[in-house]
C-alpha cells in the first residue's frame, strides 16, 4: 500500500469515527436537555397558600357517605399530579376507603410507582370507587374493588381474603375509612352512632390486622389513618375523635409488637382536609363554608398532599421508621 492510500484509508476511517461519534453523543446531548428541562418544570416553586381553593365554600349537603365526585369544588386526589418513579413496584397494598380522600390519594399513588391495589368501600360510594379502579389500571397494574360495610367482623375477614387472590398476596395494609359525624352535644349521640364510629373506625382495623397478620412477611407495612383530632379534639366530635387517639395508639403500640417481626407500623395525622367526610354531617355548614381558613396557610389540604407520606412510609427505605405520626396540617403545629 502506498503513502497516499493510507492517508486516504485513515481519512475515511477518521471520517467513519467521527459520524458514529457524533451520532451517540448527539442523543445524550438531546437527552440532557429533555431532562434539565424536565427537572427544571419538575422543580418549579409553588405557593402553597394559594395552590389550592381556600374559604368562604358553597354551603353543600350530601347523605352518609358521600361524593367525591359531586363536591364542589371537587378534591384533588392527584389524579393529574401525581407522578410516580417505581419505588413501590411489585407491592400489594389493600386500602380501605380507598374511593375517595386520603385512601384515593394513596390508591392513585401506589399505583404510579408499581403496585397493585385493591380498595374497600360502602356500596354506596361506587361511582366514585370505579373511577379510581379505573385510574389503577390505566398504570398497568391490578385494581380490585371490594365493597362491603367494615362494620360486621365477617366481612373483614373476607376482605382481606379476596385482596389475597385478588393480588396474588399483601404487604401494604392502609386502614385509613373512618365515620365522622359533628354533634354539638354528647346528648345528641346516641348509643347506635356511637356504636357505628368505634365499629367503622376501631373495631375494623383491629379485624382486618388480625386477618392479615399471618400472611405479612417481614418488609410488610402497617399505616392506620390518625387526625389532628387526637391531639387537639373539637367539642363536636366527641366520639371522633376518640378513635383518632385510639388510632395513634394502636399504631405506637403494634409497631412496638410487630418490629422484631420486620413488618413496621404508622399513622398518618391530617389537619382539615378537604373529602366527602366534611359534607356528609362531618362538618356543621357553618363550619364547611370557612373550612380551614384558620390554618397558617389559610385553606384546607387537599387529599393529593398526603399522598406522598403513604408513599413514603410504604418504601423500603424507610425501614427504620415504625411506631410514627407524621402530620399535614398545614402548619397547626399537630402532631
Amino acid at each position: 500500500m502506498n503513502e497516499n492510500d493510507k492517508i486516504s484509508r485513515r481519512k475515511v476511517i477518521g471520517g467513519i469515527g467521527a459520524g458514529l461519534a457524533a451520532v451517540a453523543v448527539s442523543p445524550v446531548l438531546g437527552a440532557t436537555g429533555s431532562t434539565e428541562s424536565k427537572i427544571f418544570a419538575a422543580g418549579k416553586l409553588e405557593d402553597p397558600t394559594t395552590k389550592y381553593p381556600k374559604p368562604p365554600f358553597k354551603g353543600q349537603s350530601q347523605p352518609w357517605p358521600g361524593l367525591a365526585g359531586k363536591m364542589e369544588p371537587k378534591p384533588d386526589h392527584g389524579e393529574s399530579s401525581y407522578k410516580g418513579s417505581g419505588r413501590l413496584a411489585g407491592r400489594k397494598a389493600l386500602i380501605t376507603g380507598g374511593d375517595s380522600g386520603m385512601g384515593r390519594a394513596a390508591a392513585i399513588a401506589y399505583a404510579r410507582e408499581g403496585a397493585d391495589v385493591a380498595i374497600n368501600y360502602l356500596p354506596a360510594e361506587e361511582p366514585d370507587a370505579q373511577e379510581v379502579i379505573k385510574l389503577i389500571k390505566a398504570e398497568g397494574r391490578k385494581a380490585v374493588a371490594i365493597p362491603g360495610d367494615l362494620r360486621e367482623e365477617a366481612f373483614c375477614q373476607r376482605l382481606v381474603s379476596e385482596a389475597i387472590r385478588g393480588l396474588g398476596g399483601l404487604d401494604i395494609i392502609v386502614s385509613n375509612a373512618a365515620r365522622q359525624q359533628a354533634n354539638a352535644s354528647i346528648l345528641d349521640i346516641s348509643t347506635e352512632q356511637f356504636d357505628w364510629t368505634m365499629k367503622t373506625n376501631i373495631y375494623a382495623p383491629f379485624w382486618i390486622i388480625k386477618a392479615a397478620l399471618p400472611h405479612l412477611q417481614p418488609g410488610a407495612v402497617i399505616i392506620g389513618t390518625t387526625s389532628e383530632q387526637a391531639y387537639d379534639p373539637s367539642a363536636d366530635l366527641y366520639d371522633y375523635a376518640q378513635t383518632k387517639a385510639a388510632t395513634m395508639n394502636y399504631v405506637k403500640s403494634l409497631a412496638k409488637q410487630l418490629g422484631p417481626k420486620g413488618i413496621r407500623v404508622n399513622g398518618v395525622a391530617p389537619g382539615p382536609i378537604w373529602t366527602p367526610l366534611q359534607v356528609s354531617g362531618g362538618a356543621t355548614q357553618e363550619k364547611l363554608k370557612s373550612f380551614g381558613g384558620t390554618t397558617p396557610m389559610g385553606r384546607p389540604g387537599q387529599p393529593a398532599e398526603l399522598a406522598s407520606i403513604y408513599v413514603q412510609l410504604a418504601v423500603n427505605d424507610a425501614s427504620f421508621t415504625t411506631g410514627q405520626i407524621y402530620g399535614a396540617s398545614g402548619g397547626s403545629g399537630q402532631p
